[in-house]
């Protein structure tokens, strides 16, 4: 009893981020059980197959070792299209919408956690941020759905063109890339409609939760905090940036955008350019892409979406304030200054530490699984483990070739992508104060 009861107050005395890990791994072991009875699937898979697809539907990335279109039953794609929804939204946010239903205080703690979650600074208004995101994202959803309807309605027949429009709708807006086609959207690469609403779709969920309330509040742009206009402005450049790098690069590529016409190759240049930050869903062919553009792809999914969105990496404002801190470097400036702000110096620290911890787990993961795939090129694996830990999805062909040992490995990087290196750190390690201050000292650099 006394036993019991000690395991009790340590499971209370956990820090946040701990609790946060814990919840999130016995998440997808529920759903991977689910994944592995009978019914989820037309045949039996491996255990090591279903762990897979039940994290890789919980952090949201899309990379699959099994065909989900041919292998799950409509109960196994339902129960996929769940984990995607409660990885998106956020475990914590549906426990905190239980508590709420059921009429329970939410305490301090339960708000540390959903501070955590959701990347916020503060614990204040997290309550009322939760409210919102689920207001939104269902609302985004159910009207995203009506609109696939109208192309997947008259192609597969009411039953089968619904729950199709409710998967992508989900797996969209969650940032999830998991699509019920063997061949992910190519068959979709000059539908307007589909490109519209999938990429709108995973925008929104990707710009991050924050950014959407702020806009919605404020409405004018001068009025927004600077983390929403830096978004904004970012997500804008970088995606104008790339539909023109990748339209050059593989215009002439006959494996993916050389025998389209015109039309078709903007709309493939478009969607393949908005999607490696956050999705994960392929219109072309990414495996026969040309290495440049497999890269700069690369380049794409380690930056990733934004802060408290759906999607994963080291995120765009870092990558941003990094930039801008250079730039003020060589400048000769002390301070970070943009838009007539400046950005505190513990932000730079943080998106320094964010990046660094990043950069050693991606080339970890690198060198490990260049050992376990020695048939593999470099490039695909490089690009599977930056794919994994931005929580993308995209693949170049190297997911269903994996090995027990590589699938592990990757499954391992997607769980720290989505939950954060930094939160991972945290978790393990025992966060102190320094008591004293030393005496300052230069040191030679570059």
């Amino acid at each position: 009893m006394k036993s019991q009861v000690c395991k009790v107050k340590k499971f209370i005395k956990m820090n946040p981020s701990q609790l946060l890990v814990l919840v999130f791994v016995v998440s997808i072991s529920v759903g991977t059980c689910v994944l592995k009875l009978p019914f989820s699937t037309h045949e039996e898979i491996k255990w090591v197959d279903a762990l897979f697809i039940s994290t890789s539907a919980m952090t949201v990335t899309g990379l699959a070792t099994v065909d989900p279109a041919t292998t799950f039953t409509t109960f196994g794609q339902f129960i996929i299209a769940v984990l995607i929804q409660v990885g998106g939204l956020g475990i914590m946010s549906f426990a905190v919408l239980i508590y709420m239903m059921v009429g329970k205080k939410i305490g301090l703690k339960e708000r540390l956690v959903m501070q955590h979650a959701l990347n916020q600074t503060s614990v204040g208004g997290i309550i009322k941020l939760v409210k919102y995101l689920f207001v939104f994202s269902i609302t985004i959803e159910m009207i995203a759905m009506i609109f696939l309807s109208i192309r997947w309605v008259p192609q597969f027949g009411w039953t089968k063109g619904l729950f199709f429009s409710f998967f992508h709708s989900i797996s969209a807006f969650n940032n999830a890339g998991f699509a019920l086609w063997s061949d992910n959207l190519m068959q979709y690469v000059g539908d307007p409609l589909v490109n519209i609403v999938i990429s709108i779709l995973f925008i929104i969920g990707g710009i991050g939760f924050t950014v959407l309330v702020d806009v919605w509040k404020k409405r004018k742009f001068k009025k927004l905090s600077l983390h929403t206009k830096l978004m904004i402005i970012g997500t804008l450049i970088i995606n104008i940036v790339a539909m023109l790098f990748i339209f050059c690069l593989e215009y002439s590529n006959p494996e993916t955008l050389g025998h389209f016409a015109l039309k078709d190759k903007l709309w493939a240049s478009y969607f393949q350019a908005v999607s490696p930050r956050t999705a994960g869903f392929n219109t072309i062919d990414i495996g026969s892409m040309d290495e440049t553009t497999l890269f700069f792809i690369i380049i794409l999914m380690f930056i990733g979406a934004g802060s408290g969105s759906t999607g994963g990496g080291i995120k765009l404002t870092t990558a941003l304030i990094i930039a801008l801190a250079t730039i003020s470097f060589l400048r000769g400036k002390n301070d970070i200054v943009i838009l007539k702000r400046t950005i505190n110096t513990s932000f730079l620290l943080k998106a320094l530490a964010i990046s660094m911890i990043s950069i050693v787990f991606v080339i970890l993961g690198i060198l490990l699984l260049n050992l376990t795939e020695r048939d593999a090129s470099f490039i695909d694996i490089m690009f599977e483990v930056v794919s994994a830990f931005g929580t993308v999805g995209l693949s170049a062909g190297l997911t269903v070739t994996l090995s027990s040992v590589g699938k592990q490995l990757i499954i391992f990087i997607m769980i720290l992508g989505k939950l954060g290196p930094l939160t991972l750190m945290f978790s393990l390690a025992t966060p102190s104060k320094e008591k004293i201050r030393y005496p300052e000292e230069d040191i030679l650099t570059g």
